[in-house]
């Protein structure tokens, strides 16, 4: 009896240890595969400055990049790489063999994973716009999220709607312009568009993966001319404006203020500007 209890132990500490050592050589593989280098540290990183010093995505760079990472595995650069092929539409301007030879690296790095990943990572900042967008409702403020794995596809959620675009609306040259703003240091904030009579106050906001560079964007957009126009020279509608920006849905029992500006806020001050 003893020794048939002993056996099933001894039977379930091997286990154990069996599973054990298969979780460790499992993230031993996991750690080695996301081992290597960032695409941009090798020559071959497929953006190129033209004439002007402007930016450019270089064909010629991608399939040099794409030979080298078939021929040397390197998961961190091959990942982005195929994250940048996505973002630069080549299955439609590739030929064969250069496209065979992507569709090789694509399946090598498994790209579609790469992608999902990529997905699965703006879940959060899809929330974040949702709740932006219904804290300024009827506003005519637009925020939307951009999916810059697929920029023929990359409107990824908006509230708000004033540029009467649709979930899966392209943004095919967003990407390149924000790569451009990035290499420049420069922000995309508070920008006018002009499009037929249309007036608009834009800010774009790029969406960075560790290890993969950029995947998404928060783009803010103000209907400057119904706000300008219509709401400045209405005072039912800058009434029904401002009730929009100051309606609640539940009130709280919490402090935001500073310890100086709480103690102020208890003796009568009433808002910032309140000296």
């Amino acid at each position: 009896m003893i020794e048939g209890i002993l056996n099933i132990i001894y039977g379930l500490i091997a286990s154990a240890v069996f599973v054990g050592i298969g979780f460790l050589y499992g993230r031993y593989k996991e750690r080695k595969k996301n081992r290597g280098k960032p695409l941009e540290t090798y020559r071959f990183y497929p953006f190129s400055l033209d004439d002007k010093k402007m930016l450019q995505f270089d064909f010629d760079l991608f399939n040099e990049a794409v030979a080298a990472l078939l021929k040397k595995k390197d998961f961190q650069a091959g990942k982005q790489l195929v994250l940048i092929g996505e973002q630069n539409n080549v299955r439609q301007v590739l030929k064969t063999p250069l496209l065979r030879n992507y569709k090789k690296l694509y399946k090598l790095y498994n790209g579609d994973q790469v992608l999902d990943d990529s997905t699965e990572f703006l879940e959060n900042y899809k929330r974040i716009v949702r709740l932006i967008g219904d804290s300024f409702p009827e506003c005519g403020i637009e925020i939307l999220l951009h999916n810059l794995s697929n920029p023929s596809k990359a409107l990824y959620h908006l509230k708000n709607n004033v540029s009467g675009r649709n979930v899966e609306a392209p943004a095919t040259n967003l990407v390149m312009d924000l790569k451009r703003r990035d290499s420049n240091k420069e922000d995309k904030l508070n920008y006018e568009l002009n499009i037929g009579s249309r007036k608009f106050k834009c800010t774009t906001i790029p969406i960075y993966k560790e290890n993969m560079g950029l995947v998404g964007a928060i783009c803010i957009n103000v209907d400057y001319n119904y706000l300008n126009e219509e709401v400045r020279n209405d005072p039912k509608l800058i009434n029904d404006f401002l009730d929009s920006m100051c309606q609640v849905n539940m009130k709280l029992d919490e402090n935001i203020l500073s310890k100086i500006e709480y103690e102020k806020a208890l003796k009568g001050k009433r808002h910032f500007r309140d000296f």
